[in-house]
C-alpha cells in the first residue's frame, strides 16, 4: 500500500526546490506546478489514478472536510506542510474525478519594498477607511494586503482582526494584537464575523473576501465608524471596483451607498503579475486615493470620470497603470508585448512609450 503522507510530501518539495506558486495534482493527470506563471508537469511523476487522489486527500484532509468535500465537491482548506511551508488548497471534481489547487503561502511575510510594490501604497495604513486591493485571481491580492497587515503591526498598537477563508499567512503578535478568525472553525460566516467586530474593541480588520452584499454593507460601515478596513475584490480597476461594489445593492439603496462610500474610500489598488524579464514575477500596478474630487464624483454618479484623476493625480500619489507599464518597458523588467496584454488602453499606453 503507497504511503501518501511520503508522496504528498516529496510532491511539496519538489514544488518549493522549483520556486513554484501553485501545485495541481488531479486523476489522469501528471502533477503539475506553475512557475513564473508557466504551468509545467512534473515529467519524473507519472499521472495520478484515482485512487492516488483518494490517498492525498486522505493525507490533507481531516475526516470532516473530507466529507464535505464528498457532499459538494468543493471545499477550501489550508493545510501546513510542518514549519517549512503553508498551502491554500481548493478540492474540486471535474469530468466525475478530483482535482486539488494548491496555492504556496510562504512562512515569511514580505515587505511592500520586497514586493516592489508603491511606498504610496501605504496611504493605506492610516487610522480608519475602507482599502481595496484588487485584481483577477493569482495577482498577489493576499500577499499584499498581509504586507499592509504586517506594517500596521510593527509599527502600531492596534487590535487586528482577520477574517479569511481560510486562514492563509499566519501573523505573530508584534507592537499589535491580532487575532484571526477562520470561517467555519473559527465562526459561522463572514457576515456574522464582521458584525462581531464592533464588539470586539477592534481597530483593523482585514476581510479575505467579500463575497455578498450585506458583508460589503458592514465593512461600509465599519470603515465609517472609525476602524481601518482591507479587503480585496476580484475586479480589474478602481472604476469598475466602485461600480461593482455599489451595483450589488437594489437600486433603492444604490444612492445611501454612494454616500457611504464618498465618505469611507480611502484608496484602491489594483496590481498584476507580469513575467519579469531577469525571471520571476514583477507588479504592475494602479493607485486610487480618495480626495475630496474623487468623493464628489462618486457621490454624482461619475464613476466614469475617476480614470481620467488617476491618470492626472500623480502629484496627490496616485499611479496611473499604463504609465507603471511603460515605466517598466523603460527599465528593462517586462517586454512590450507584455506592456500590452496587461493595458486596458493600449493606445494610450502607445503614445507613453
Amino acid at each position: 500500500m503507497q504511503d501518501y503522507k511520503k508522496k504528498l510530501s516529496d510532491l511539496i518539495e519538489l514544488t518549493i526546490a522549483q520556486g513554484a506558486s501553485d501545485l495541481h495534482l488531479g486523476a489522469g493527470i501528471q502533477p503539475t506546478t506553475r512557475v513564473s506563471g508557466v504551468m509545467t508537469p512534473i515529467v519524473s511523476e507519472p499521472a495520478l489514478a484515482d485512487e492516488d487522489m483518494l490517498g492525498i486527500l486522505d493525507a490533507m484532509l481531516t475526516p470532516e472536510l473530507k466529507k464535505r468535500f464528498m457532499d459538494t465537491q468543493e471545499v477550501d482548506f489550508s493545510y501546513a506542510y510542518g514549519q517549512v511551508a503553508r498551502f491554500r488548497g481548493n478540492g474540486y471534481f471535474q469530468r466525475g474525478r478530483i482535482g486539488i489547487a494548491l496555492r504556496l503561502i510562504p512562512r515569511t511575510i514580505r515587505s511592500v519594498a520586497e514586493l516592489h510594490l508603491p511606498q504610496m501604497i501605504e496611504h493605506a495604513n492610516r487610522e480608519q477607511g475602507f482599502f481595496l486591493v484588487v485584481g483577477p485571481v493569482g495577482q498577489g491580492k493576499t500577499t499584499t494586503l498581509a504586507a499592509l497587515i504586517e506594517k500596521v503591526n510593527q509599527e502600531r498598537t492596534e487590535h487586528i482582526i482577520t477574517i479569511e477563508d481560510p486562514i492563509e499567512y499566519l501573523f505573530e503578535n508584534k507592537r499589535s494584537l491580532i487575532d484571526q478568525r477562520e470561517v467555519r472553525i473559527d465562526t459561522a460566516d463572514f457576515q456574522v464575523a464582521l458584525q462581531s467586530v464592533f464588539r470586539q474593541d477592534v481597530d483593523v480588520v482585514m476581510i479575505g473576501e467579500m463575497r455578498t452584499p450585506e458583508t460589503i454593507a458592514t465593512a461600509v460601515t465599519a470603515a465609517e465608524t472609525g476602524h481601518l478596513v482591507l479587503s480585496t475584490l476580484h475586479t480589474n480597476n478602481a472604476v469598475q471596483t466602485i461600480d461593482r461594489i455599489i451595483d450589488v445593492f437594489p437600486a433603492g439603496q444604490q444612492n445611501q451607498v454612494r454616500i457611504q462610500l464618498a465618505s469611507s474610500l480611502a484608496g484602491i489598488f489594483s496590481q498584476r503579475l507580469i513575467p519579469r524579464i531577469s525571471g520571476g514575477l514583477i507588479p504592475a500596478y494602479e493607485l486610487l486615493l480618495n480626495n475630496t474630487a474623487v468623493a464628489n464624483l462618486i457621490r454624482e454618479e461619475r464613476t466614469h470620470e475617476i480614470q481620467n484623476m488617476i491618470e492626472t493625480g500623480a502629484a496627490e500619489g496616485m499611479i496611473d497603470m499604463n504609465r507603471c507599464l511603460a515605466e517598466l518597458v523603460r527599465a528593462g523588467e517586462i517586454t512590450i508585448e507584455s506592456a500590452y496584454s496587461r493595458s486596458v488602453s493600449p493606445k494610450t499606453l502607445e503614445r507613453l512609450l
